[in-house]
């Protein structure tokens, strides 16, 4: 037996215009991971789906998501990049989950909260089971680590649940088929032999959760009605600049020290925005920005946000132009990441004890 290969996962839904938050706060420290450890980056149309997709619009943005993964400094031959879709395992795997999880753990979700509002009984089964599927994106390969903001935290802290009550579950069954790795961590609660690896989170850097132009309490979002909420990757160096010139500030100028921030949401972020975008941290901006209005601010992070983002818009509709090539590496990593998952969906299947009278494929 051996330990777990330290592995990165992590996915983008392809709904609504990329923005800068998934840029920021995902897309760009994706790069960096790939010479960590083996990474796999996903396009999880399977979650897109849990809310009505236009299927024209849903192949779209799947593309325009791989071009963004591309364009951002992704290496399709250093890392694996494919659409959920195209692995069976990852939808095999999410109805063992289903059955592994509790109805209290999703019921305590709350994002399901949030988009389901007060029409949860209108909701699809699939929204709710969403952190399931989220689960099996995840173990599916054995990931050990996933790049989260804060808003999905729940949701693993939910996978984590999941492999840890699969491997109490099976504790005799994994180590009788010889399938255990050891446990890190074990107690009297936890066996000495577990299956699937207790996922570790990164949260790192200033950008992990990037806010409304037009609000900053609430996250940027691409369902947010007012296109002014947020800067997409695919805007023009104009409207980046209307956009943060019209982005909702307070009448104070900037404070000089970080604590300055506090009760100030739109500031802070704005500042977190620069200090993003300059790799710097949001004390470095405040050094040099501190008591300066922001009719001088502005245009200085409008100046950052075309310099950073421009080079990327224009690589990304180069990439999009050739789908061919796109849909290349999408079925290059589809292969890649199925020669993975289906050794794991193969030993869970004996684990669970489901008979195979023929060879999965």
């Amino acid at each position: 037996m051996t330990a777990f290969q330290p592995r990165v996962f992590s996915g983008v839904q392809p709904t609504g215009n990329l923005h800068l938050g998934n840029y920021l706060g995902a897309i760009v420290r994706f790069v960096p991971l790939q010479d960590q450890m083996p990474t796999i980056f996903s396009i999880v149309d399977m979650h897109a789906i849990t809310v009505w997709q236009d299927p024209a619009e849903l192949m779209k943005q799947t593309r325009e998501v791989t071009a963004a993964y591309l364009a951002a400094g992704v290496d399709p031959k250093k890392s694996i990049i494919f659409n959920q879709s195209q692995v069976k395992e990852h939808a095999e795997l999410a109805w063992i989950f289903n059955c592994v999880a509790r109805m209290g753990w999703l019921k305590r979700m709350t994002q399901f909260k949030d988009k389901a509002g007060k029409h949860a009984e209108n909701a699809s089964v699939g929204l709710f089971a969403y952190p399931n599927l989220m689960a099996a994106d995840i173990l599916a390969y054995r990931a050990t680590h996933v790049p989260v903001g804060d808003d999905q935290k729940q949701h693993l802290e939910l996978t984590r649940d999941i492999a840890q009550k699969f491997n109490n579950d099976f504790a005799d069954r994994i180590k009788e088929l010889g399938l255990g790795v050891p446990n890190p961590e074990p107690t009297h609660e936890a066996p000495d032999e577990i299956y699937f690896p207790v996922t570790e989170p990164m949260i790192t850097g200033p950008a992990t959760r990037i806010m409304s132009l037009r609000d900053g309490n609430k996250k940027m979002s691409k369902s947010d009605p007012s296109d002014l909420s947020r800067i997409n990757l695919t805007d023009d160096q104009d409207t980046i600049a209307k956009k943060i010139k019209k982005a909702k500030t307070d009448p104070e100028a900037l404070p000089s020290e970080v604590d300055g921030l506090e009760g100030r949401a739109e500031a802070d972020n704005l500042v977190r925005i620069y200090a993003a975008l300059a790799n710097r941290t949001k004390a470095d901006v405040l050094t040099e920005f501190g008591g300066q209005q922001f009719s001088a601010f502005k245009p200085a992070l409008s100046e950052l946000a075309v310099e950073k983002l421009a080079p990327m818009t224009d690589e990304m509709r180069r990439i999009m132009d050739d789908t061919a090539s796109v849909d290349a590496v999408l079925r290059d990593g589809a292969e890649r990441a199925a020669a993975i998952a289906e050794p794991v969906l193969h030993d869970v299947r004996r684990i669970v004890g489901f008979l195979e009278s023929r060879r999965s494929s």
